[in-house]
C-alpha cells in the first residue's frame, strides 16, 4: 500500500468520523442528505460481497466492516433516532435517488471486466459512488446554509476520492499493467462533481466568511 491509499483511507475515514460525530454528539442532521447517505449504505453493500468469503488482509476487512457499519448506522439514526430524526429536512431532500440506481446498474450490466453475480454489483458499486454527492450537493444549494461539520464532511469525501486519483496515478508508474478505465472515469466524474463546492469551500476559508453555495 502507498502513502496516497493510506491518506485516502484516512481522510475518508475522518469524513465518516465527521458526520457521526454531528450525528451523535449534536443529535442533529440538519443539512444531510438521507438520500445520499442510503446511497452509500447501497454502495458498500453492494461492493463488499466478499467480506466473508476472499480475506485480504485485516487491514482490509477492517475498513470493509468499518464503512459498512458507520452508512446502516447513519441511515438508523437518520430514519429512527428519536430526537435526530426531527432535524432531517425530508421536505428539501427530494432527489429521486432511483433516478441514480438504475441507470448505475444498467451500465453496469453493460460496462464490466467479467460477467459474474460479484462483479457486476462490484462495478456497479463503483458507478453509483460517483454520483451517490449528488442529492447531498442538491440539498446544499437549495438551503444553502451549510454548518461546520456538513462543510468539513463534504470536503473530506471530495479530497478522499481526489488522494485516490494520485493513488493510482502512482500506481500507474510504479506497477506494471495497472489499468483499471471503469474505476479511473468514475472516480474522475465523482471528483469533478465536488469542484463547484472545492470553490465556494475555499473563498469561504479565504475571505473567512460563512460557506453558502449559490442557489
Amino acid at each position: 500500500m502507498n502513502i496516497f491509499r493510506l491518506a485516502a483511507d484516512m481522510t475518508h475515514l475522518a469524513s465518516v468520523l465527521v458526520l457521526l460525530l454531528k450525528i451523535h454528539t449534536i443529535k442533529s442532521c440538519a443539512g444531510v442528505s438521507l438520500k445520499t447517505q442510503e446511497l452509500y449504505a447501497l454502495v458498500f453493500v453492494t461492493r463488499y460481497l466478499d467480506i466473508f468469503t476472499d480475506f485480504i488482509s485485516l487491514y482490509n476487512t477492517t475498513m470493509k466492516l468499518v464503512f459498512l457499519g458507520s452508512s446502516l448506522s447513519i441511515v438508523w439514526y437518520m430514519r429512527h433516532h428519536k430526537i435526530v430524526r426531527r432535524s432531517y429536512d425530508k421536505d428539501q431532500d427530494t432527489f429521486r435517488h432511483v433516478l441514480l440506481v438504475v441507470p448505475c446498474l444498467v451500465l453496469a450490466l453493460v460496462i464490466h471486466e467479467k460477467f459474474t453475480f460479484k462483479e457486476i454489483m462490484w462495478t456497479f458499486s463503483i458507478f453509483l459512488e460517483a454520483v451517490a454527492i449528488l442529492p447531498q450537493l442538491v440539498l446544499l444549494q437549495r438551503t444553502r446554509n451549510i454548518d461546520n461539520l456538513t462543510g468539513q464532511y463534504i470536503l473530506l469525501l471530495g479530497a478522499y476520492r481526489s488522494l485516490y486519483i494520485l493513488n493510482w496515478v502512482y500506481r500507474y508508474f510504479t506497477e506494471p499493467h495497472f489499468v483499471h478505465w471503469i474505476t479511473w472515469i468514475a472516480g474522475l466524474v465523482q471528483t469533478l462533481l465536488y469542484a463547484d463546492f472545492f470553490y465556494y469551500y475555499f473563498q469561504s476559508w479565504k475571505n473567512n466568511t460563512k460557506l453558502e453555495l449559490p442557489a
